[in-house]
């Protein structure tokens, strides 16, 4: 199985950064945003829907049902505190798909008994997109694919020198942020990112 590289985006990092890693290649973008209006959220939504359609990447919204919809996305991730994954399916139809970020196996096996597509945990090492993220173990992101057998992507402070670590656990992609948009030349960490992750691909 292909391993995926899912980047977690929001405009705060430039568009002109965002358009580079697209260009780079990741599989899934994830937008991101925070304190922004609904109407400025559904603008960016549409503006990376447009990028990421050019460079056949799938775009998903965070947590909000209603911008995915309106802009065309191709799914949605749901948190805990976000809209039941049951009550999304029943809203976006079968064709999304549906995310939804899971810390424990129960978390996950529900999640996946909803009708999730794929789940990420984390958070791996401290990130400053979330400072009050607790870490996760390998025994329990072991436990969590082995309750819910479909993709999990890890997250939390992923960077190319740490993402071996829950690779080595079995995790079926990464979800990085600043770990490639902070970066001084996104597109060559992509690279060594895909390097990475094919020299843990299933034979």
């Amino acid at each position: 199985m292909k391993k995926w590289l899912y980047l977690i985006a929001d405009f705060s990092y430039g568009e002109e950064k965002i358009k580079e890693a697209l260009e780079a290649g990741v599989d899934y973008i994830q937008l991101r945003e925070k304190n922004i209006s609904s109407a400025e959220f559904l603008l960016r939504a549409k503006k990376l829907r447009e990028l990421a359609a050019r460079c056949h990447t799938k775009l998903i919204i965070n947590d909000r049902l209603d911008i995915a919809a309106l802009s065309g996305a191709d799914g949605v991730h749901l948190g805990q505190e976000d809209i039941p994954v049951g009550d999304a399916r029943t809203f976006l139809g079968p064709g999304k798909i549906i995310g939804a970020t899971a810390k424990t196996p129960e978390q996950a096996k529900q999640a996946m008994e909803q009708g999730a597509d794929y789940l990420g945990s984390g958070a791996w090492f401290p990130t400053q997109t979330k400072k009050d993220a607790i870490p996760i173990s390998g025994k329990v992101y072991r436990e969590i694919l082995a309750a819910a057998p479909i993709p999990n992507v890890a997250v939390g402070g992923i960077t190319a020198e740490n993402c071996p670590k829950p690779l080595s656990c079995g995790a079926h992609g990464l979800a990085i942020s600043a770990g490639i948009l902070k970066v001084k030349d996104p597109a060559a960490e992509i690279r060594n990112i895909k390097r990475i992750l094919e020299s843990f691909q299933a034979p």
